[in-house]
């Protein structure tokens, strides 16, 4: 494995990291045995830096790795967010239908402690807003998550889908380490302003989805998603964007072929040669997709390859947004 700094520190975390909410949340049918099994596996590949939230399955997630990440601290840089809150009686955790976001300061101080205990660990090392909350000033949020460092139950603060605006604001009053936000050869709003801003603070750019939840790899059959799969949900996986994204799909794995890597390395290969100041953190809950993505961090892309992947998906721009109308407003933030 190869190794990139998180922000202006020293910590040293895997080029490419592991999301864990698939484990637990989102994506279909779960198998706590093989989630398990996977996160060992990423121990052995040197996979380090690890991405849950206190929403992925209202805990049971955190729960989960807690398993893992208790006998193996030191190995583990493990990073969860707060802000999303489950209705009461909301029914079905395994999806987001019964959420709504509480940025606030009084809240964040309840799911910290609640993360913490489910964690089983006396400090998380690194903390995100998982979203900016639209009635709480940015300053005030993170002006509380600061109080949080100087206690020392986190190490590092983040936010995430926050706006350039945003960043700036929360960075002046609390230095800022990472920015999570949805990033892929697809799905590139962050590239029109997000990026710079964060290049010109010196915080890192941890990228979700960079595989865009599966489309790009050449083997999501949304036909077959379980019902449950909250990708049935989202504009982009809609049969009136079918036909765009198998077109952008198939010429994919072509330049993929000639490189001779699977179309899931080469999404993630286009996302680290962005920068080095970029670490994404594909989810997978299979050992075997895991494997396979930990090998993106050999293929070296030329100039001509990233020439060929820009055309190709300017060539096949409706790919559909990347999240329904609600959820979208609470990005950009």
């Amino acid at each position: 494995m190869k190794f990139r700094n998180l922000g202006t520190t020293n910590e040293k975390l895997s080029a490419i990291g592991l999301g864990c909410m698939g484990m637990s949340f989102a994506y279909g049918p779960t198998d706590d045995a093989e989630s398990i099994a996977t996160l060992h596996k990423a121990l052995d590949l040197g996979i380090n830096f690890w991405d849950t939230a206190d929403m992925y399955a209202n805990g049971l997630n955190e729960e989960l790795i807690s398993k893992v990440l208790v006998p193996n601290r030191d190995k583990i840089f493990i990073a969860t967010k707060f802000g999303f809150r489950y209705k009461e009686n909301a029914g079905d955790a395994k999806n987001a239908n019964g959420t709504y976001f509480d940025g606030s300061p009084a809240w964040m101080k309840t799911a910290v402690e609640n993360s913490l205990k489910r964690l089983k660990i006396d400090t998380i090392d690194l903390y995100y807003a998982h979203r900016v909350d639209p009635n709480v000033p940015v300053e005030e949020m993170v002006g509380a998550m600061s109080e949080l460092v100087k206690e020392g139950k986190v190490r590092y603060l983040g936010l995430s889908e926050a706006s350039a605006a945003s960043i700036r604001k929360a960075h002046a009053v609390h230095p800022i380490a990472a920015l999570q936000s949805e990033y892929s050869v697809i799905t590139r709003d962050v590239e029109s302003e997000i990026l710079g801003t964060v290049r010109d603070l010196g915080i890192s750019l941890v990228p979700y989805s960079p595989l865009a939840r599966g489309l790009v790899t050449a083997t999501l059959q949304v036909d077959a998603l379980a019902e449950s799969d909250f990708r049935r949900t989202l504009p982009r996986y809609q049969q009136e964007y079918a036909d765009n994204n198998a077109k952008l799909v198939s010429g994919f794995a072509e330049i993929a072929a000639g490189k001779n890597c699977s179309p899931a390395q080469l999404a993630l290969a286009w996302v680290l040669a962005q920068g080095e100041d970029i670490i994404p953190i594909p989810g997978t809950k299979k050992r075997k997709y895991l494997e396979e993505n930990a090998g993106a961090v050999e293929v070296e892309l030329s100039a001509a390859n990233l020439t060929a992947i820009d055309e190709l998906v300017a060539r096949f721009p409706n790919t559909g947004e990347r999240y329904n109308e609600g959820s979208m407003k609470l990005v950009n933030h």
